[in-house]
């Protein structure tokens, strides 16, 4: 029998046919139509030629047509490649090219899209609602789910280090369908919930905690396509929202909304949160103004992505992001991945149902980051008490969670060393109230060279996405380094006044 995680929708489906299951503004899709629509889906690859284990690029924001084409995906036994929307053409061309990707399905409009996936010579279908129900509506239904086994790869969801170009993480049908239903569990979803679809589904918390998690349960799943915080708190009251997921930014703006007492949020029993560390005040603000009790928890693309939560009906410890889930074992390791002395902090490790078989083509990658016993190293570093919860400190990755989203230096880094007039560069990350850390970039010129910090943001701007570009750029005469010449990143501070000087010689 299959294993696929598409029979959790045709399950669904199965119990509840007329129940609701997405939701986008004034319209609303079924359980039946879902199930109706993702065959189609299937039918429309497989008549394309699509093989099992196929990769299939998903490159579209929150809508419906995300979600019928991730399971229609995964019912003609392909492999989702889900990509951000925002995007740029040489990222696109990265993605498509290193998953070797047979096709993409992307927003109408996109021309990074379309101009990416053209340089690479992938076909690309853009989606855009109408025209895309009437080619569902003349395409003939799958008749069954192609057969997969639980630990053949169901999503390629790319992440990265501090070392290279974006790893694309193989997550299978049994890591998902686990984790969906850890989920469920952890959030008690129930076939009334509404779940407020703000998180990409692009990213693993998204498509988890929320897509995946509601149709494991039978839930509805309303999407909002780009976050607002009125507009979530509007969809609140009309939709009648019961949990609502998020990262730290989004409850910050919810919190400080200027009108948010006027909506009627009566409705919502659980928040949960992830992406990064919710500052304790931020969650007793929002939980005093909302009334409604905040899960923070942990994990990471190679996870699933849920490792570790705040159980709801065990101690609450703000500021913790709880214990590890059913069936996860975490603990604490030194420099050399022994076991930390009890009292002192570690890297965390992971090992159970939820972690990843490793990373696309990256053997040695792999290797380095799961050893033979199973255990994922995972670059935080944390402390643990005496009752068992930890405790964020530190990461030791040098990753940059700006606003839930991560950015990783080397990246920037590499774009920034492609100007003429860059010598040196260094990315870091830097404090901010509201998204958490904002992206900073260091520069050394090359001597001679006429440029000033906003030439090298708008640079570097054309060629990421918009939430990776350094908004702030400073030039120094040296970057700090260490004996043997590499750049100490510790040992940069960015001026107290960010300015834009043009270079000297």
């Amino acid at each position: 029998m299959s294993e696929s995680l598409a029979y959790n929708l045709l399950a669904a489906a199965a119990r509840y046919p007329q129940r609701p299951a997405l939701q986008l503004n004034e319209l609303t899709v079924s359980y039946a139509e879902f199930d109706e629509a993702t065959a189609r889906v299937a039918g429309l690859l497989l008549g394309r030629g699509l093989e099992p284990g196929d990769r299939v690029g998903v490159m579209l924001p929150n809508v419906v047509e995300f979600a019928l084409v991730y399971y229609g995906v995964l019912r003609a036994g392909g492999v989702v490649v889900p990509m951000n929307i925002l995007l740029k053409q040489r990222e696109v061309e990265f993605y498509l090219a290193d998953s070797a990707a047979s096709l993409l399905f992307a927003w109408d409009g996109l021309e990074a899209a379309h101009d990416g996936a053209a340089e690479v010579g992938v076909e690309c279908i853009f989606v855009e609602p109408e025209s895309f129900a009437a080619m569902l509506a003349s395409s003939q239904p799958a008749e069954a789910v192609v057969d997969r086994v639980a630990d053949d790869t169901a999503v390629v969801l790319y992440t990265s280090g501090t070392t290279g170009k974006p790893k694309g993480a193989q997550l299978t049908h049994s890591n998902l369908s686990i984790n969906a239903d850890v989920a469920k569990q952890l959030f008690s979803l129930a076939p009334d919930d509404v779940v407020l679809g703000a998180l990409p589904l692009f990213h693993a918390f998204g498509q988890t905690c929320g897509l995946n998690a509601a149709v494991s349960a039978g839930a509805s799943l309303a999407l909002l396509t780009r976050f607002d915080a009125g507009t979530a708190l509007a969809m609140i009251e009309r939709d009648g929202v019961t949990v609502f997921e998020g990262v730290p930014t989004m409850y910050a703006a919810l919190l400080h909304h200027p009108d948010g007492a006027r909506f009627d949020v009566g409705t919502l029993r659980l928040c949960v949160s992830g992406g990064a560390a919710l500052p304790v005040e931020l969650l007793r603000g929002f939980e005093r103004a909302y009334g409604c009790v905040i899960l923070e928890g942990y994990g990471l693309s190679e996870t699933s992505p849920i490792a570790c939560f705040n159980h709801p009906h065990r101690e609450r410890k703000p500021g913790s992001i709880g214990t590890p889930v059913e069936g996860v074992e975490m603990r604490l390791v030194n420099d050399q991945r022994q076991p930390a002395a009890p009292g002192e902090v570690g890297e965390i490790a992971i090992r159970g149902h939820n972690v990843m078989t490793g990373y696309w083509n990256r053997p040695d990658a792999t290797a380095e980051a799961i050893d033979g016993d199973g255990w994922f190293y995972s670059g935080d570093i944390a402390r643990v008490d005496d009752d068992g919860y930890f405790f964020i400190v530190d990461r030791k990755k040098e990753l940059i969670i700006r606003g839930g989203y991560n950015v990783y230096p080397r990246e920037i880094e590499e774009v920034l060393y492609e100007h003429a007039a860059v010598r040196e560069a260094a990315v870091i990350g830097i404090p901010h109230d509201e998204l958490g850390e904002e992206v900073g970039a260091a520069v050394a010129l090359k001597p001679g060279s006429d440029i000033t910090a906003s030439d090298l943001r708008e640079f570097v701007k054309a060629n990421v996405a918009a939430y990776k570009y350094p908004r702030h750029v400073w030039f120094v005469d040296e970057l700090p380094k260490g004996p043997t010449g590499k750049i100490l990143k510790r040992a940069i501070e960015p001026p107290t006044v960010v300015r834009t000087p043009a270079a000297t010689a």
